[in-house]
């Protein structure tokens, strides 16, 4: 009975938060406006490859982006190795890799690493605009913790604590943010399910470093001064979403996942994804394929400004994954890819290795 208080206080809870954040968030003045947008992108293939509309169904590592809450269906351990190549043709690589541990009956912890990488760039100057005097390679990396765990047999939460680091030669910044998420599972075969979740959510980020100091010669004296300028602070970019799911179970082997989500954008526009999963569960082998949408306001204008698009990602996801099964166990070994499509670029393309020990 008091598991059912409190199950129901957290829906309840976060019933009143997306009601208010909705009225809040997409709005167009503010697009653009927010730091570290890296934590917007979706480094795993798997909830990629459905346009991250999983949010109440996603499992496993992959519910550290897309709801943390799903982290609690974990069998026992699961790694993930991930790399995306950012809108194909722009240079940008993401590597990522994460660890989903099972510590209880009820608990299971996370840890992963996202780090973006966009090549060397030359140094430049005032004096030397052309560079010639080196390279520096700016670099972003988000570290997360997490924990989930099942309160009831349909009431599942969980919370994600990351730490933000940018830098490049001579500046950094560093910043910290919060996730947090609840799951709620339903039906004669659990096929129903709704999801919640609040993403990024923590207090202002600013750079700091030598980067920011000028030294200028005073004409008069020959003495040479040192001016520091401040940065400005930036918010992160924050969101709510939330989601449904319905399996249709046809056989033991044959599972076909129809999803649905809203995401509610505090600094860009607000975001509705559909997606749907064909999962076939053999005896010696697993197969997953997955398409999804991303609508929002703009998507089909042919111009990037506030008026038409402001994103390069088009909408359309599609992806794969095959898993080995494995050993008495039926542990599995797994490939997984994900394309998501980006006008004027070649589309985003993600490769993933997967390993769950049962």
């Amino acid at each position: 009975m008091k598991m059912n208080i409190i199950s129901k206080s957290i829906l309840l809870s976060a019933g009143i938060i997306f009601g208010q954040s909705v009225s809040f968030a997409g709005n167009g003045d503010r697009v653009g406006s927010a730091g570290a947008s890296e934590l917007l992108i979706n480094p795993w293939s798997r909830s990629a490859a459905w346009a991250d509309a999983g949010v109440s169904c996603v499992n496993g590592v992959d519910a550290i982006y897309t709801n943390i809450a799903g982290l609690a269906f974990t069998d026992k351990t699961q790694i993930r190795f991930d790399r995306t190549s950012w809108l194909g043709g722009a240079g940008i690589n993401i590597n990522s890799a994460g660890l989903a541990q099972r510590i209880s009956d009820a608990g299971v912890i996370s840890v992963s690493v996202m780090s973006m990488g966009f090549g060397d760039i030359q140094i430049t100057t005032v004096d030397l605009p052309e560079g010639g005097i080196g390279d520096f390679s700016p670099t972003y990396s988000n570290f997360n913790v997490g924990y989930a765990r099942e309160f009831s047999n349909s009431i599942y939460g969980g919370i994600n604590f990351k730490v933000i680091s940018q830098s490049i030669a001579n500046l950094r910044g560093t910043g910290v943010a919060i996730d947090a998420g609840i799951r709620y599972v339903t039906g004669e075969e659990d096929q129903i399910k709704f999801g919640i979740t609040l993403k990024n959510v923590g207090p202002t980020m600013t750079y700091r470093g030598d980067g920011l100091a000028l030294q200028m010669l005073y004409p008069e004296t020959g003495d040479l001064a040192t001016i520091e300028q401040r940065s400005s602070a930036f918010e992160m970019p924050s969101l709510l979403a939330i989601g449904g799911s319905y399996d249709f179970n046809f056989t033991e082997v044959y599972k076909l996942t129809l999803a649905g989500a809203f995401t509610a954008n505090s600094f860009s526009n607000d975001q509705f994804k559909l997606g749907a999963n064909f999962n076939m569960n053999a005896e010696k082998a697993q197969f997953d394929m997955s398409v999804g949408y991303i609508y929002e306001k703009g998507i089909f204008s042919k111009t990037f400004d506030f008026e038409g698009r402001v994103t390069a990602i088009s909408g359309f996801t599609a992806g794969l994954s095959v898993n080995a099964i494995v050993g008495k166990n039926k542990n599995m070994l797994g490939i997984n890819y994900a394309y998501r499509h980006a006008r004027p670029f070649n589309g985003c393309h993600t490769i993933g290795l997967t390993i769950d020990i049962k």
